[in-house]
C-alpha cells in the first residue's frame, strides 16, 4: 500500500465490520425467508408471503446490502493479500465478484415470487393455483441460482485460503479453516445439480464447518487485523 493509505491493519478491522455484516444479514435472509417458505405446498407458501410481504422485502433489501458489503470486503482482501501473490489474489477477486454477480441476479426470481402474488390486473389470465405454483417455482429457481454463485465463491475461498496460509499476515489455521469452507461450498452446490436429495442430505453437515471457517476469518480481522 503506498504512504498515506490507510494502514493494513485499519483495512483489516474495516473488513471484518464488513464480513460481520454479511453474515448477519445473509443470515436474516435465509431465516427470515426460510420461515416463510413450506416445502412442496405452493399455497401455503404463498399465504405466508402475502400475510408477511414486509418480511420477504426485507430480506430481499438485506441480501443486497450484504452484496454491496461483499463488494467492498473482496478488494480489502485483494489489497491485503496482494504482496503473497498478486496473480492469485486477482484471480480470488474475480471468483469473488463472479459470485456476487450470480447472486445478485437470482434474488429477481425472489421479486418474481412476490410478483405473480400481486393484485395487477393482467395476472387475473392465469388461476389462482398457477400463480402460486409460478410463485413457488421462482423460489426454487432462486435457490439454484444462490447454489451456482457459491461454486465461485468457493473456489474464492480456495484461493484466499491458500493466500492466507502462506501470506504469514495471519494464523495459517486461518487459511486452512476457509479452504475448508470453500471445499464444504463446492461440494453442496454441486451436490444440489446432480443429486438433490444428497444436497439436502448432507446440508446441515457442510454448514457448520463453513460457518466456522468464516466467522473465525471474520472475527480475527476484528479483534486482530493483520500482522505486520
Amino acid at each position: 500500500m503506498r504512504d498515506g493509505d490507510a494502514s493494513p491493519a485499519a483495512y483489516a478491522r474495516f473488513g471484518g465490520v464488513l464480513y460481520l455484516i454479511i453474515i448477519v444479514l445473509g443470515l436474516f435472509g435465509e431465516v427470515g425467508r426460510g420461515g416463510l417458505i413450506v416445502t412442496g405446498d405452493p399455497a401455503a407458501t404463498a399465504a405466508r408471503i402475502r400475510a408477511s410481504e414486509w418480511l420477504w422485502r426485507a430480506t430481499i433489501a438485506g441480501n443486497l446490502v450484504h452484496l454491496s458489503c461483499a463488494v467492498a470486503l473482496t478488494a480489502i482482501l485483494y489489497a491485503l493479500l496482494r504482496p503473497a501473490g498478486r496473480g492469485l489474489a486477482l484471480m480470488g477477486a474475480f471468483f469473488d465478484l463472479a459470485s456476487i454477480a450470480l447472486e445478485a441476479i437470482s434474488k429477481l426470481a425472489l421479486l418474481a415470487a412476490l410478483f405473480f402474488l400481486g393484485r395487477a390486473e393482467y395476472l387475473k389470465a392465469l388461476e389462482p393455483a398457477q400463480r402460486e405454483a409460478l410463485s413457488y417455482l421462482s423460489i426454487r429457481l432462486h435457490a439454484y441460482g444462490f447454489g451456482l454463485s457459491l461454486i465461485f465463491f468457493g473456489c474464492g475461498c480456495l484461493v484466499f485460503g491458500y493466500l492466507i496460509f502462506r501470506s504469514g499476515f495471519f494464523p495459517r489455521v486461518l487459511g486452512i479453516l476457509l479452504q475448508v469452507a470453500g471445499v464444504c461450498y463446492l461440494v453442496n452446490s454441486f451436490a444440489l445439480l446432480v443429486a438433490p436429495r444428497f444436497a439436502d442430505a448432507i446440508f446441515p453437515l457442510v454448514l457448520v464447518p463453513a460457518f466456522i471457517g468464516e466467522a473465525a476469518l471474520c472475527v480475527w480481522l476484528i479483534v486482530k487485523g493483520v500482522r505486520r
